[in-house]
């Protein structure tokens, strides 16, 4: 797998299961080691170990919170890990939960949430420590459509607002098209990229672009596209 990412990009890695999307994701986020070649960071500082030093926030398929601890626990949770105490993490914390619209939640338990808002809660503790790259793999799949409409539209609106670069796996042909700057489709067995697509079209993206003209046109190209790569897996 070889593959250039810009900074400040929304991509997204799209295939299969068991191509490597999740993989991918996690040999970024240094969570495993890939068998061969390097991944390379420009301009990135090193620990004392000369190990890359990555601003990494990472969102999971599930919403992993912890149940006993409070919504603001759940959020602090990265601080407290680098021994910033509850006190002075208060505002910093407060602000991640203005940022996906839960400030009012803070003192509510995981039980008390919908699906939505645990995924939510689970945005603003990977966005706690102000990452640069967010990894998100497939965090939206669960849910059911309405609100996964929504939380795209939120998760647009943050990328715009903060300028980070966001690689997002999906399986969705109609999410990646809506929330791309480009698309990589990927094949397994093995794990490769087969195609690139760019979607041009502008942002801010709203309900009016998913039944365009532009929109339909790149959900098929994107759809043959994983097609041709399911195919190109059953080889």
């Amino acid at each position: 797998m070889s593959l250039d990412i810009a900074e400040g990009e929304f991509l997204s890695l799209l295939g299969p299961s068991g191509c490597g999307k999740s993989t991918a994701l996690r040999i970024i986020a240094g969570l495993g080691e890939p068998t061969s070649g390097a991944i390379d960071w420009p301009a990135a500082t090193h620990d004392a170990a000369g190990r890359p030093q990555r601003e990494i926030g990472f969102v999971f398929q599930e919403a992993t919170l912890m149940p006993w601890a409070t919504v603001f626990g759940n959020v602090f949770l990265p601080l407290r890990l680098k021994g910033i105490s509850r006190a002075a993490a208060r505002p910093t914390v407060l602000e991640a939960l203005s940022m996906v619209g839960l400030e009012k939640f803070a003192d509510s338990y995981p039980r008390e949430l919908s699906g939505g808002m645990k995924m939510r809660v689970s945005i603003a503790r990977a966005l706690i420590t102000k990452p640069k790259l967010l990894l998100m793999d497939e965090p939206f799949a669960a849910l059911d459509e309405i609100t996964r409409f929504k939380l795209n539209n939120d998760l647009l609106h943050l990328w715009e607002t903060f300028s980070w670069t966001v690689i997002f796996v999906t399986h969705s042909v109609f999410e990646s098209v809506y929330l791309s700057e480009r698309i990589v489709v990927m094949a397994a067995r093995p794990g490769r990229v087969v195609e690139e697509i760019k979607v041009d079209a502008p942002y801010p993206r709203d309900d009016a672009f998913r039944t365009s003209a532009v929109y339909n046109e790149n959900c098929r190209r994107t759809s043959a596209a994983l097609h041709d790569a399911m195919e190109a897996s059953e080889r």
